[in-house]
């Protein structure tokens, strides 16, 4: 199995790409090893000293590292839990739980017209080019003209998310929603 590897513009995160697919829908972000316990994947990465984050998408994982841990000693000990889980047969995620496209699905169509383009642009535009960079952004609301967006996995803490926020996507969504003023990030 060969592993390929990508940096991402946060130095503090590396993308890895296992050739095969991680989530058939939708993503899931893992802060702490607690929260990794409803993916066998994740849960192993974390057993790697120095990983403090992990984020699933399609076709990849976003591994970020503490700052005082370098990638020449960490990036063999990830590449080495991501091919020990697929070689192990273990489901990426547990019975049972559900990433949040998946709850989204599930929850009430959305009725405001507005409200609706926004997510569509973000599902269509936006999200495809930042998970290029190994991370993801989460629609959160719109109000008073203001979209607020959670930035994920590589783009959480990169030192160029708000440019991102700012020159691509509030341009984005400004040019085809004139009733949007401004993007913010929330945590």
């Amino acid at each position: 199995m060969f592993i390929e590897t990508q940096a991402t513009p946060n130095p503090a995160t590396l993308k890895f790409l296992p050739g095969r697919p991680v989530l058939a829908r939708g993503s899931a972000e893992f802060t702490n090893p607690d929260d990794a316990a409803v993916s066998p994947l994740a849960e192993r990465i974390f057993a790697v000293e120095g990983v403090i984050g992990v984020y699933l998408g399609a076709d990849f994982v976003s591994v970020t590292k503490r700052e005082d841990m370098s990638w020449h000693e960490l990036k063999p000990a990830v590449l080495g839990a991501i091919m020990e889980h697929y070689l192990s047969g273990d489901p990426v995620l547990r019975e049972g739980f559900k990433t949040e496209a998946e709850e989204e699905r599930e929850g009430e169509q959305e009725t405001d017209p507005i409200i609706a383009q926004i997510k569509e642009l973000i599902e269509t535009r936006v999200r495809p080019a930042v998970a290029r960079d190994g991370g993801d952004v989460v629609f959160r609301g719109f109000e008073r003209g203001v979209v607020y967006l959670q930035m994920r996995g590589a783009c959480s803490g990169c030192p160029s998310s708000v440019m991102t926020l700012k020159a691509g996507i509030e341009n984005l969504l400004r040019y085809y929603v004139p009733e949007v003023v401004e993007v913010r990030a929330v945590g």
